[in-house]
């Protein structure tokens, strides 16, 4: 029985300090570091932070370092001129900026190449059925 009793008492003892146990686990749905770091949501170098993008038939508009800007409106300075799927412009006098969605993410365009001829013997064994032994057999 005191047995019993001391084991009862580690468990107790461990699950109340609750670090022993615990382990870091990364949420899922946490924002980047670089939103959370930041404090004011704008990037390491502190320019605007493209976080989301809204496009309907009736509006286009993107959440920029937390604030929702139409198209045509203004953040700060610039005019958000072009709103896209994956990045916005904005313009203030002669200056343009571009904020992407994913700024370390290049997008290509997957090519698919022609697949290369078939040589004669190839060509040779697809045209003739495999021999199985059991052609003349009926």
């Amino acid at each position: 029985m005191k047995q019993f009793a001391s084991i009862i008492a580690f468990f107790l003892a461990a699950a109340a300090s609750g670090t022993v146990w615990a382990q870091a686990l990364n949420d899922p749905m946490r924002p980047p570091a670089a939103y959370v770091e930041g404090g004011n949501g704008g990037s390491e170098a502190g320019g605007p932070v493209l976080q989301s993008v809204m496009i309907s038939p009736t509006l286009k508009a993107a959440i920029i370092n937390g604030e929702m800007v139409k198209l045509g409106g203004k953040f700060g300075n610039a005019k958000l001129v072009k709103v896209s799927e994956s990045e916005v412009v904005l313009k203030s006098g002669d200056e343009t900026q571009v904020l992407k969605m994913y700024p370390g993410v290049e997008k290509h365009a997957n090519v698919k190449t022609a697949p290369k001829p078939a040589s004669s013997r190839t060509q040779a064994a697809r045209q003739k059925p495999a021999a199985t032994g059991i052609e003349g057999k009926r």
